[in-house]
């Protein structure tokens, strides 16, 4: 079965029948127009009273793979995000396929040469700006566990997010815009990381050109370290069930509570609504006004429009209240 959008009732209920009476093979044939490294053994094996549910066991892929290389040569050129800032008045970005894949692939030599590695967790702790679309991909890219949180939340969410995870590094900014408002970012996190030994480096995006402390032998500046790596970077190979990314809840009962998604199965399933809960076309441009660190944001800006090879518009800031203020572009 082709990747194609269902375009009428008809289709959908057609698609929804085949889905309930043969699930695997359904769910097989999306799988089958993606680019796996290796097949997987196994399509789906289950068990509700575990629970313990796996999609595509023993599949090799790597999600970042299907989001950018394989459109390479066919929408190299085509606008992959468009991003929007704060100020009407400061320069958009631009990026196609093209540069959006070379940028991931620094960022990711970033992170290795700053000792991340497979399997580490990664928080990370960012405006809306092109580099959290870029360092979310580049954790995917070496198979390192990304871990966002809203950048609206205290050092204590932070750090109970992080020593929940243990993780090694903390990707974030000097500052953030939020309307007329400007938040010391990494003032926040440097509280956060008071009660959080585990996290050995830290790397810094400048985004309103603020001095911030910077602690030494830990914290670096992004665009500091992106000159000294090149922008070829292999993707690590995953298992389909190796985790993708942590994330947590708000945490009602007091404490947050971490959702594991996995590689393959999510990729599928996320590429497979984007098209039809959307009602996606090659020509659009997509606006999920959600933020990157909830689910929305991970599912509906980042993969679920790089992986239909769509053009994904991401606004610095939550939609403007009561009056917007025209860009004029």
């Amino acid at each position: 079965m082709a990747l194609k959008r269902i375009r009428t009732k008809e289709e959908y209920d057609a698609n929804y029948a085949e889905s309930v009476k043969d699930p695997v093979g359904f769910w097989t044939s999306q799988a089958d127009n993606f680019e796996w490294h290796q097949k997987w053994n196994t399509a789906l094996e289950w068990d509700f009273e575990g629970p313990n549910v796996k999609w595509f066991a023993g599949g090799k892929l790597n999600i970042t793979e299907n989001c950018l290389d394989r459109h390479l040569k066919k929408r190299g050129n085509k606008l992959a995000l468009i991003w929007e800032p704060n100020d009407p008045h400061e320069r958009f970005v631009r990026l196609t396929y093209r540069e959006l894949h070379e940028k991931v692939c620094q960022y990711a030599n970033v992170l290795k040469r700053n000792g991340a590695k497979k399997g580490d967790r990664i928080c990370i702790y960012m405006p809306m700006v092109p580099e959290l679309v870029i360092a979310t991909l580049a954790c995917a890219r070496i198979g390192a566990i990304h871990s966002v949180v809203f950048a609206g939340f205290s050092a204590q969410s932070i750090a109970d997010r992080i020593q929940d995870a243990q993780c090694s590094m903390v990707l974030t900014s000097d500052g953030l815009n939020r309307g007329h408002k400007q938040i010391p970012v990494k003032r926040v996190v440097d509280e956060a990381l008071e009660t959080c030994p585990s996290v050995l480096r830290v790397i810094v995006t400048e985004r309103l050109g603020w001095a911030v402390n910077m602690e030494e032998g830990r914290d670096v500046w992004l665009h500091d370290e992106l000159k000294l790596v090149d922008k070829h970077c292999p993707a690590e190979v995953m298992d389909a069930e190796d985790p993708l990314f942590i994330l947590y809840t708000s945490g009602s009962t007091g404490k947050p509570k971490g959702v594991v998604h996995t590689c393959g199965g999510y990729m599928v399933y996320t590429d497979y609504t984007f098209r039809n809960v959307f009602q996606y076309e090659e020509s659009d441009i997509y606006w999920c006004t959600a933020d990157v660190g909830w689910i929305t944001g991970h599912s509906y800006i980042i993969y679920g429009p790089l992986l239909a090879g769509a053009t994904t518009l991401v606004f610095e800031v939550c939609p403007p209240s009561p009056m917007p203020v025209a860009s004029g572009r």
